[in-house]
């Protein structure tokens, strides 16, 4: 949430600014006709985005399908591409979600609160940087065939409403909640995406793996985490293994 003065928002009900990228739209499917063995998965260009087709296993659905477009209405157009993929295919849309890629920057918004230029000028770097740019624009991981999907919310509750903590407390426990997961560097690629004003849920989590037990064993960490123990609440989740690599420009 960029543009926020600073010096005109309470320090409890500062909400932290953000950087925004790629728009992701999650859809999961039953099948009414014979299985599938390989859908078609496409994207405009190398550098606009991705889809990729996993199928789901244990679970009430038979299918997941990711869209990343750089725009809202290229998110629509996926949208209404696939669906004609999927009357082909006799397949059912039972779920859909719909979100852009975010980067919160709490320990940023908390140090430099008071001082918007310098703040305005840390935010234009974070963009720019190397692991900023993975986050917003994230390539489909390599080798890592395994994909959870769930979404989330910060609980409300009285005694536990995150939104009524002070930003430096805020930053605090994100800042731990951030270092769990990056004991899983290399064994796990998390795609973290906004959906306030979206959808019910105000974020989605996409997890790719080589093991599917690091997810397990990713997830059960952060639920210890006190950001996670205290203030998580957690939609369904959604397991399985990548069909096939996505096809990109030209093919």
């Amino acid at each position: 949430m960029q543009g926020a003065d600073p010096q005109m928002v309470s320090p409890i009900a500062q909400p932290p600014e953000t950087l925004e990228g790629w728009y992701a739209l999650h859809q999961i499917y039953t099948w009414r006709g014979d299985e599938i063995d390989t859908p078609v998965a496409s994207a405009p260009k190398p550098d606009q985005g991705w889809t990729a087709i996993v199928r789901l296993i244990g679970s009430t659905a038979d299918l997941m399908v990711i869209h990343f477009r750089p725009t809202l209405d290229a998110i629509g157009e996926a949208q209404r591409d696939f669906a004609t993929t999927a009357e082909q295919l006799e397949l059912e849309l039972q779920y859909s979600f719909l979100s852009v890629t975010e980067a919160g920057l709490y320990h940023l918004t908390a140090k430099y609160a008071d001082d918007p230029a310098t703040l305005a000028e840390k935010i234009a770097a974070e963009r720019e940087s190397d692991h900023v740019r993975k986050r917003l624009f994230p390539p489909l991981p390599a080798a890592m065939p395994y994909v959870c999907f769930y979404p989330m919310s910060k609980r409300r509750d009285h005694g536990q409403n995150w939104y009524t903590l002070t930003l430096e407390e805020r930053s605090r426990l994100m800042h731990s909640h951030g270092m769990t997961g990056r004991r899983y560097a290399g064994r796990v690629q998390q795609i973290i995406t906004g959906s306030i004003g979206f959808e019910h849920w105000e974020w989605g989590v996409t997890l790719f793996a080589k093991d599917p037990l690091d997810i397990k064993k990713l997830v059960t960490d952060m639920r210890f985490d006190e950001v996670s123990a205290k203030y998580a609440d957690f939609g369904d989740f959604f397991m399985g293994k990548l069909l096939e690599t996505p096809a990109r420009a030209g093919t």
